[in-house]
């Protein structure tokens, strides 16, 4: 948890800047096999941990990344098998798919703003029927603006879950409160039916283009367009930037899912594969004309953690965008695909793209 030693031995899990080490008791002898599920590359032949008397133990050299969110698959006598967080490790993080133990090494520190002081600002939410589903979108606006006071306006893909775990809208406060943002607003998209409409859907862009920024311009005033995302929701910004162009005047793109065939052959048995792959080609030079990018080039930041699966494609991606103009950055953190990551990436990336963008 922020302000908690990172080295510091918790129960029976421990970093420090050699390795980690696991423990967890099973006096009883009631588990037939415990093994780490992690997402940081460490071998599958390393995972599994020993039986050392009354308890199980693993240790491991350090991976190449500042903190480990990980879980435990515990395997029964019966053949039985149950995934649980570390019960010999009080430290959790929240994350879409559930909780996760968290272990941080040395070095690592959470961002400053999260304890700064911060503009609780204002929101309100309003509801769209759309496709074959509806999605809700949330406007933050900093204390005092008023509807018609025109502002910057940021507009995020998986807002709900970017502001419950990766704290957006206290990011955006901390930084008008610090006079280190530009004041702006933000729009918050729920992510709605997200496989199919994250997915380089042409008709989802549509919607994003035609009728959603128009519905949230018929509440607030708004000046220059920033587009967020992270994963899919990042693929779709991109997508809806290609198709409605002018709509946008910055793109900010976390850990994007820019699957190629070379570097993404694991992906295939997603649903939208092929039709994500379709685009990256246009993209990359090898689809039909007309889908490529936009001869309106952007500033374009991208993060992503260095050892993630993502990060061959966001690579390839970052320079495509070069090659084509774009003002494009990308940022590797010591990190994996996580709300936490994306989140220590807020500041400075996202920082200074904001503050570029507005006048």
């Amino acid at each position: 948890m922020p302000g908690e030693p990172a080295a510091a031995a918790v129960a029976g899990a421990s970093a420090d800047e050699a390795g980690l080490t696991f423990r967890l008791a099973d006096a009883r002898r009631e588990l037939a096999g415990v093994r780490l599920l992690q997402e940081v590359g460490i071998p599958g032949a390393r995972l599994e941990f020993r039986r050392a008397g009354g308890r199980w133990e693993l240790a491991l050299e350090r991976p190449p990344v500042s903190r480990l969110e990980y879980l435990l698959e515990l395997r029964y006598p019966g053949g039985g098998t149950k995934v649980v967080t570390d019960p010999a490790n009080p430290r959790q993080v929240p994350g879409a798919f559930g909780p996760k133990s968290v272990l941080e090494f040395p070095g690592y520190a959470p961002p400053g703003w999260l304890s700064a002081p911060a503009d609780p600002g204002r929101a309100r939410a309003f509801e769209l029927p759309v496709l074959d589903g509806a999605i809700t979108v949330r406007i933050w606006s900093p204390a005092g603006a008023a509807d018609s006071e025109p502002l910057p306006l940021l507009v995020v893909h998986d807002g709900p879950e970017y502001d419950a775990l990766a704290a957006i809208t206290r990011y955006l406060g901390a930084g008008t409160s610090g006079g280190w943002l530009p004041r702006l607003r933000a729009a918050l998209l729920s992510p709605g039916h997200r496989d199919s409409w994250y997915s380089a859907s042409a008709r989802y862009a549509r919607v994003l283009g035609g009728t959603i920024l128009p519905a949230i311009a018929g509440q607030v005033r708004f000046t220059a367009v920033t587009g967020m995302g992270t994963s899919l929701g990042a693929l779709a910004m991109l997508h809806a930037y290609c198709r409605f162009p002018r709509a946008f005047d910055a793109l900010v793109l976390q850990s994007g899912s820019f699957f190629v065939p070379s570097l993404d052959s694991q992906e295939r048995h997603f649903g939208h594969y092929r039709r994500i792959t379709r685009f990256t080609a246009a993209l990359h030079g090898g689809g039909p004309e007309g889908d490529g990018l936009p001869p309106r080039p952007v500033p374009v930041v991208l993060t992503c953690g260095a050892i993630e699966e993502n990060a061959a494609n966001n690579r390839l991606m970052a320079a495509t965008l070069a090659g084509h103009g774009y003002p494009a950055e990308l940022h590797e953190g010591a990190d994996a695909h996580n709300y936490t990551a994306w989140r220590d990436a807020f500041d400075p990336h996202l920082t200074r793209l904001l503050q570029q963008v507005t006048p």
